[in-house]
């Protein structure tokens, strides 16, 4: 694993050995930087079930203005530490250790601009916390969702459109946006 662009291009990252994480292949990572290249520069990135952190990283090696990484593992985040140090981004983020699920339902903040939501495979759980995170989700945000690709699609809350759905061997990306006047073809 490795940071494909920006600031931190080519750093390897730290996996936490022993751990059972599903790191988002580099394919995907870059269909999902693409999707979003324009919107990454300042953007307020939340990375949920943060496991070794690339995503956030990546936001940030991007031009993202500041990222939030969270996940309830101390292993995780101990990696997400680790990689935030040898990528020199760390004084642009904030770790937190607890359950993705109560940290954004108990978050006051919606000025997140992303919110990328990459759960455990095979819970349901990327549909249980949308809609919650799609409340926390800026006027002109995204939220991005990485999901098995057996599961039923997400179902955009109300307020919300999907922008884009992507499928990657097992793995499927949906992007979900506000209803405005941007409308459909964003």
């Amino acid at each position: 694993m490795r940071v494909i662009t920006g600031s931190a291009r080519g750093r390897r990252l730290h996996i936490p050995q022993g751990y059972d994480i599903r790191p988002t292949a580099d394919r995907v990572k870059e269909a999902v930087f693409s999707s979003l290249q324009f919107d990454i520069e300042n953007a307020v990135f939340l990375d949920l079930f943060a496991g070794s952190g690339q995503m956030g990283i990546e936001a940030l090696s991007r031009g993202a203005k500041s990222a939030v990484f969270v996940d309830e593992s101390p292993k995780a985040i101990e990696s997400v530490k680790i990689n935030l140090d040898n990528t020199r981004l760390k004084e642009r983020a904030i770790v937190r250790q607890c359950d993705s699920i109560a940290f954004i339902n108990g978050c006051r903040d919606s000025s997140f601009d992303i919110i990328f939501i990459d759960p455990p495979y095979n819970f349901g759980t990327v549909q249980k916390i949308l809609p919650t995170a799609c409340r926390k989700v800026s006027p002109d945000g995204f939220v991005v969702c990485e999901y098995e690709s057996t599961a039923p699609e997400p179902v955009a809350p109300d307020g919300f459109i999907l922008k884009k759905l992507s499928r990657y061997g097992k793995t499927n990306i949906a992007i979900f946006v506000p209803k405005s006047e941007r409308g459909v073809d964003i």
